[in-house]
């Protein structure tokens, strides 16, 4: 289950650096929510790992596994964190 509520050291205005990632195709990444900035992604995709295949505009088309499907879901590189191989 998801929190909501952030916590204490993470809270108030988010670095820069957060808003303009430098992320590659072919980069796995995992889907964390930022709670400050508006997101409408389905519950079931937060928190799983994925593939970026391509770009849309300043978002990020990522393919995650739901379920038994590959699926392909577009999301802004705030809500992503870079994973290491």
């Amino acid at each position: 289950m998801v929190s909501k509520k952030m916590n204490v050291r993470a809270r108030g205005k988010l670095p820069l650096s957060q808003y303009f990632k430098k992320l590659q195709i072919g980069d796995k990444v995992a889907v964390i929510v930022q709670q400050s900035t508006p997101s409408a992604y389905p519950k079931r995709i937060i928190g799983k790992s994925g593939v970026i295949t391509g770009s849309r505009g300043t978002s990020m088309i990522v393919r995650l596994s739901d379920g038994n499907l590959s699926k392909q879901f577009i999301i802004k590189p705030i809500h992503l964190k870079k994973l290491k191989w």
